[in-house]
C-alpha cells in the first residue's frame, strides 16, 4: 500500500474536522511561505488544530532528522536520519551567481552496483517514501534557502523507485514547492520503463542518462545494468523522448583514467550520438570528473587534464555537444558518486 503523504493526510484530516477550505492553505502557507517548521508555532490556526496536526504527524513538520553537515566552498552536504534506523544523504551547491542547486537522493543505498560508485557499495537498504524525497528539500526550505533547481542524483537509483513520481508531483504543486518541471532533473542508468514512463507523463523533466562507456561489454562491466538494459536500446528510447519533448537530453559520462577517456572511447561516443535523425543535436555530453573515496576501488583514478582535453577535442571535432562539469564538495565526499551515508 502507498504511504499517504503528510500533505494528504492533513487535507484528510481537515474534510474530517470540517474545517473551511482556506484552512488547508492556511498551513502550506505556513510552511512554504513563512518557513514554519512546528506545528505548534503555526499561531493562525486555532489551538486544537495544532493539537490534533501534532499528535497526528508529529511535532515537526520535516519527517526526516538532519544529524551531521559538513561545508565546503559552495557546497554544503547533510546527513538524514530516516525511519527504521537507516540514514541518506542531501547536497546544496551555490554557484557564484546566487543560484541554488539540491542534489537529492531517492533510495537509501542502490542495489544496482556500479563498481566505481561509493553508494553503491552500500547495496540497497530501501526505497524512500515520496514524502522522506521531498522533505530532504524541504528541511533546506524550513532553513531559508531558496530552492531554484533539483537533481535526483544522490543516493540510489531514481527510475527504479516507484514513490518518484509521487514525488514529482508534490515537488510541482503550486501550493506546495511549485517548482516548473524544468528546474528538476532526474538522472538514470538507463532503467527504459522510467525513461518511458517520465516521456509519457513528465515531458518537461530534464533527464540525464549514465553512458560511461560506449562499449557494452565495457560498460556491463562497470555497470551491470547493461546486460538488461544495453545502450543502444537505451538511446532508443531516449531518441523517442527527445522526439516526443522536444528537449535536450544529458549523456553523463565520468571519466576514470586509462579505463574509458582515450580518444577511441570519444570516437565511440560520437558514432553513438551521430545519425541518430532530427533530434540528435539535442544530445549534451556532460564529462564528470572522477572522484575517489575510501570504499571504491583503488585502481579507478581521476584522468589528468591532457586526457580530458584531448577527449573533449575528439568530441567537439566530431560536433557533439559537450561540457566538462566543474566539480564541487569533493572534499566533504560530496561529489557525484560519493555519497555514502557517512555517519
Amino acid at each position: 500500500m502507498k504511504p499517504i503523504s503528510k500533505y494528504e493526510t492533513i487535507r484528510r484530516m481537515f474534510s474530517e474536522f470540517k474545517q473551511p477550505t482556506y484552512r488547508y492553505a492556511q498551513i502550506m502557507d505556513s510552511i512554504f511561505k513563512q518557513n514554519i517548521g512546528e506545528f505548534e508555532r503555526m499561531t493562525v490556526l486555532p489551538q486544537v488544530l495544532r493539537d490534533e496536526l501534532t499528535r497526528t504527524l508529529g511535532p515537526y513538520v520535516c519527517s526526516i532528522v538532519p544529524v551531521k553537515e559538513l561545508n565546503s566552498t559552495q557546497v554544503s552536504k547533510v546527513l538524514f536520519a530516516i525511519a527504521g534506523g537507516e540514514h541518506v544523504e542531501a547536497v546544496r551547491l551555490t554557484y557564484e551567481r546566487g543560484w541554488k542547486s539540491y542534489c537529492i537522493s531517492t533510495q537509501c543505498g542502490c542495489g544496482f552496483g556500479c563498481k566505481f560508485c561509493a553508494t553503491g557499495t552500500i547495496g540497497l537498504k530501501r526505497n524512500l517514501t515520496a514524502e522522506e524525497i521531498t522533505d530532504q528539500l524541504l528541511y533546506f526550505q524550513l532553513n531559508g534557502h531558496a530552492l531554484d533547481s533539483v537533481a535526483f542524483m544522490g543516493m540510489g537509483e531514481a527510475l527504479a523507485n516507484p514513490h518518484i513520481f509521487d514525488a514529482l508531483t508534490i515537488l510541482t504543486d503550486p501550493r506546495l514547492f511549485g517548482l516548473g518541471y524544468r528546474r528538476i532533473t532526474i538522472s538514470t542508468i538507463g532503467l527504459l520503463p522510467g525513461i518511458d514512463k517520465l516521456t509519457r507523463d513528465y515531458p518537461q523533466v530534464n533527464l540525464t542518462f549514465s553512458l560511461h562507456s560506449p562499449f557494452d561489454d565495457q560498460r556491463s562491466e562497470l555497470m551491470p545494468i547493461n546486460d538488461r538494459f544495453p545502450v543502444r536500446d537505451v538511446l532508443n528510447a531516449l531518441d523517442r523522448h527527445i522526439r516526443h519533448t522536444g528537449r535536450k537530453v544529458y549523456i553523463a559520462y565520468i571519466l576514470l583514467r586509462g579505463v574509458n577517456d582515450s580518444p577511441v572511447h570519444a570516437e565511440a561516443i560520437a558514432e553513438l550520438l551521430r545519425g541518430r535523425g532530427p533530434g540528435e543535436h539535442l544530445y549534451h555530453v556532460n564529462l564528470i570528473p572522477y572522484n575517489s573515496t575510501e570504499v571504491t576501488p583503488e585502481n579507478y583514478l581521476p584522468s589528468d587534464l591532457n586526457r580530458i582535453k584531448a577527449f573533449v577535442r575528439v568530441l567537439k571535432s566530431k560536433d557533439i555537444n559537450v561540457t566538462v562539469r566543474t566539480q564541487f564538495g569533493s572534499d566533504i565526499n560530496a561529489a557525484c558518486g560519493q555519497l555514502y551515508r557517512a555517519e
